[in-house]
């Protein structure tokens, strides 16, 4: 009886055994899951961890989706938080002239050269290019590679226009191709401004069923994106004076040394690296069936 009795003992004594062992594997297990999740909220704290970098762009940038699209992504790889205003490309470097941001990414390069050579911005890394193309009606301007003649039949034949009006890096551009023709687009009755950016002024040429000039990158996304009243295509495009070419500055940290210059220059050598270069090459071609832009940091465009 004794023995019996001594039997179960041991069997239950075994079985509270066990059953701890199975409890400390539990515990374990969601040790591990916790220690996981600790370490998983460190890495998403330490990419956070440097802070905010400010930066004055143009529109374009911001229209085509490419910043959301790269924002992540520089966080991820620098831990910095990119945050922006997107406007022309003259009141982003009035910005970085009034010290407010610290880079710019712009596409006007002798308002960009000018800006460094009166000491605001440190030095300019081409990023990437698109063109510029003219849109508008069909008829009566045929398709063509001379924008000289499309802005020559604009004027003549005073058809409907809109301007940017902006003093953005699209109006500088729409502006030094009427001088160099010697025309005066105050002279044509339905040429019109808008006073705002590329993809509002893209709308507004739809609705009057105008001409514009407008970057390639904007005009497929918006075309793609948005719902237009009226068919408007490519007019004029493959000009050789047509060239859209984005550089990158950081401002100067002798002028404004409380600006973020380590979170400038940590910019300048990501989106020039050539991981993030083929990134932007490749942006666009599965939902446009073309990149919205052309790399080329590394060049002296």
């Amino acid at each position: 009886m004794k023995k019996k009795v001594l039997a179960v003992l041991v069997a239950a004594a075994m079985c509270v055994s066990l059953a701890a062992c199975g409890g400390n594997g539990e515990e374990k297990k969601e040790e591990k899951k916790e220690t996981k999740a600790a370490t998983e909220e460190q890495k998403e704290d330490k990419a956070g961890d440097k802070g905010r970098l400010m930066m004055a762009t143009t529109t374009s940038t911001e229209d085509t989706g490419l910043l959301d699209y790269l924002k992540p992504i520089f966080k991820e790889d620098t831990g910095w938080d990119l945050e922006w205003n997107a406007v022309g490309t003259g009141e982003a470097l009035k910005m970085g002239e009034n010290g407010d941001v610290d880079v710019v990414l712009v596409h006007a390069k002798a308002s960009e050269e000018e800006f460094i050579a009166n000491g605001f911005g440190v030095e300019r890394f081409p990023v990437m290019y698109n063109d510029f193309v003219v849109i508008g009606p069909k008829e009566p301007i045929a398709k063509t590679d001379d924008i000289n003649a499309v802005f020559t039949q604009i004027i003549n034949d005073q058809l409907p226009f809109v301007s940017r009006g902006d003093d953005s890096g699209t109006d500088k551009k729409e502006k030094k191709i009427w001088e160099n023709l010697s025309l005066d687009p105050a002279s044509d009755p339905n040429y019109i401004e808008s006073g705002q950016g590329m993809g509002a002024t893209i709308t507004m040429a739809d609705e009057q069923k105008a001409y514009c000039l407008t970057d390639r990158g904007t005009w497929l996304k918006q075309s793609k994106d948005a719902t237009l009243e009226s068919e408007l295509e490519i007019v004029c495009e493959g000009d050789a004076n047509l060239l859209n070419q984005y550089g990158v500055i950081a401002v100067s940290p002798e002028k404004y040394p409380e600006l973020n210059n380590e979170g400038a220059n940590d910019f300048i050598e990501w989106i020039c690296s050539d991981k993030i270069q083929k990134l932007i090459g490749e942006y666009g071609i599965d939902e446009y069936g073309q990149a919205l832009f052309t790399p080329n940091a590394g060049t002296d465009s």
